[in-house]
């Protein structure tokens, strides 16, 4: 079994480093007024296991009957497929419809339900930020019509692509990236649980673990179950290393000797065909330089380059000056 689903916090007060959003969240709960939400961070932060478990707080036993979750990425990546596929969907699913009109028509028949034994029951848009415009538009509408008895929880980690017709009617809830001394505690505990002398990780091997998670509690798991079955803990950066975090690494190593040009394509690319942003990239580059490297110069040069890449029209051009500059610092 996945620790991901062995260790999922069954309670409100289980969920490890969102005190804030809990709080909020457990006094919904307790007085039984809730407004439409938005809840926004980074992957891994617990955002929807807070959802299952405010609705468990809610409706007790009846939870799964008064809580609808529509994958939206899932809806508007694959599209009319999986209508015809996904079991929750084939009986509502109109072929001759448009894949915009299929959504409406049964997001409108979810909402249309009546709860059971409760004044309105919740749906919930998981990766809300991949809805279309057209999609968020019609979703308003239907927020409209059906606020009396229905409650509507999006999860986003890109909240700047809702629409504000819709984040106006809700109340943003926002999942920060877990801190380390709380993901640090909670790793902890649970190689107390899996017998400590089954789990090959000191605790240098569990910092590393926290380090490469980045705040993302479900990544930390993964990471400890993968390393507790392999029986090793010493390669753990190359397996949590992403793609786009290898090819950042490439880019440092190039400027290391020397090829300006060529750690400037390599860090386009990541722009171009990895889709990121150039805020995303830095971020990549940051996680590798504070591990790697400990000069204050590096620090400097990737914050001005947040900086000016928030005022600036192209990113492209303000990559090409970071590369520059950081090649600087290393001849």
């Amino acid at each position: 079994m996945l620790w991901i689903e062995k260790y999922r916090p069954g309670t409100l007060d289980m969920i490890a480093g969102q005190e804030p959003a809990v709080r909020q969240l457990s006094s919904f709960a307790r007085s039984g007024t809730v407004p439409h939400l938005i809840l926004t961070g980074p992957h891994g932060t617990g955002k929807s296991s807070a959802i299952e478990c405010f609705a468990k707080e809610i409706y007790g036993e009846n939870w799964e009957l008064n809580t609808n979750i529509i994958q939206t990425a899932d809806i508007f990546q694959q599209g009319k497929a999986i209508l015809e596929q996904d079991e929750r969907y084939t009986h509502l699913y109109q072929k001759s419809q448009s894949l915009v009109s299929n959504f409406k028509y049964i997001i409108k028949w979810y909402a249309s339900l009546r709860p059971l034994d409760a004044e309105f029951k919740i749906l919930v848009f998981e990766d809300a930020h991949a809805l279309s415009r057209d999609a968020q538009q019609a979703l308003r509408r239907i927020m409209e019509r059906t606020s009396s008895t229905c409650r509507f929880i999006l999860t986003t980690t890109n909240p700047s692509a809702i629409i504000p017709a819709i984040s106006s009617r809700c109340l943003p809830l926002f999942f920060a990236p877990v801190e380390q001394s709380v993901m640090l505690a909670s790793l902890r505990q649970i190689v107390e649980k899996e017998k400590s002398e089954a789990v090959p990780c000191s605790g240098d091997d569990l910092e590393l673990i926290v380090q490469a998670s980045a705040g993302d509690m479900r990544r930390a798991l993964l990471l400890l179950q993968a390393a507790t079955e392999t029986g090793r803990c010493q390669d753990l950066l190359g397996v949590a290393q992403s793609e786009s975090a290898t090819i950042a690494t490439s880019a440092i190593t190039a400027l290391q000797g020397g090829d300006t040009r060529g750690a400037a394509r390599r860090l386009e690319s990541l722009m171009i065909d990895s889709g990121l942003s150039g805020a995303e990239v830095i971020r990549e580059l940051r996680t590798i330089i504070q591990r790697e490297y400990n000069d204050p110069r590096l620090a400097i040069a990737l914050a001005d380059a947040e900086y000016r890449m928030k005022h600036a029209n192209s990113e492209f051009v303000q990559m090409g000056a970071l590369t520059t500059q950081i090649q600087e610092i290393f001849s």
